[in-house]
């Protein structure tokens, strides 16, 4: 399976993508996912162990997240996977990516309700019933945030850190994690959900259909980060107080760690970067041998 660009998709590939979103929530399956991701966005677990955000496990906790997601996808439609938003390149209210045809517009003046596209409060087919802010429709605001999208420059910036994570563990601390989640430096991940406003600007996030599609990007830079430093990884090793360590188990799972989650290739593939799939099948690194192999 192969994790693409949205900006890539046929006409056919969105409607299809859009016809599976609509048919989980219809089902109540994608409520779920918004439940689950609120219950663990900032708080801490019973067991004091932070995981979702603010923590080493954000990037694997939401590996974990968006996987199981997909699957729902695909137990709807096997032909869908989940697309990514590069917001270095599309950073504008007009991309495609907000198109009628696929995930709609900005909101109206006032409330912020979206009126166009699949997931418009008049068509009936999106009420929001997680609500972290009173609000029955989906709603936003794109580009209120004061700060433009993040550049290619900014992100080059941050996947260029040797360190994945260290103490305190938290929105403190310096290193990959952090800079990526967004709460030093730069500002990656956080500056996204403000930008579009509404819901995404919330504990709430997952209520916009967009979060899947922006967390597939974010996946996507730790996943180059990964091949760009294979002598990094995740931290800590071991025990440390109020996080998961490489390891422990993530709720709300239990039996996942963050070692089980740190190759994503054994569940997807993306179309560009480092590890993406070339033609035949194979990995460049696996296509580099056997080119040195066929020369000697």
């Amino acid at each position: 399976m192969v994790r693409r660009n949205q900006a890539t998709l046929s006409a056919g590939e969105k409607l299809r993508f859009v016809a599976a979103l609509l048919e989980l929530k219809r089902s109540g399956r994608y409520d779920a996912f918004v439940a689950t991701h609120n219950g663990f966005i900032m708080s801490d677990t019973d067991n004091g162990d932070r995981v979702g955000h603010r923590s080493p496990s954000f990037l694997p906790w939401h590996r974990r997240f968006l996987l199981e997601f997909e699957q729902e996808l695909q137990a709807v439609d096997p032909s869908v996977a989940l697309p990514y938003w590069d917001w270095t390149a599309d950073r504008s209210t007009d991309s495609s990516l907000w198109s009628a045809d696929f995930m709609g517009g900005s909101g109206r003046a006032g409330d912020g309700r979206v009126e166009d596209g699949p997931f418009a409060f008049s068509r009936g087919d999106w009420p929001i019933t997680q609500r972290v802010d009173g609000r029955n429709f989906l709603s936003r605001a794109l580009g209120s945030g004061g700060r433009p999208l993040p550049s290619r420059s900014e992100v080059n910036s941050v996947l260029a850190m040797q360190v994945y994570d260290m103490p305190p563990w938290n929105s403190l601390a310096d290193g990959f994690r952090n800079h990526l989640e967004g709460w030093r430096g730069v500002n990656l991940h956080n500056r996204i959900h403000v930008w579009v406003g509404g819901q995404m600007a919330t504990g709430g996030s997952a209520n916009d259909p967009v979060f899947w599609l922006h967390h597939a990007f974010v996946d996507k830079l730790w996943a180059d980060w990964q091949a760009r430093h294979p002598d990094s990884s995740y931290q800590p090793t071991t025990e440390a107080v109020d996080v998961v360590a490489l390891r422990q188990s993530m709720r709300p799972w239990n039996n996942v760690t963050p070692a089980d989650m740190l190759d994503h290739r054994k569940f997807y593939t993306f179309d560009s970067g480092p590890n993406s799939r070339k033609p035949g099948g194979l990995f460049p690194d696996v296509v580099g041998r056997l080119r040195r192999l066929l020369t000697c």
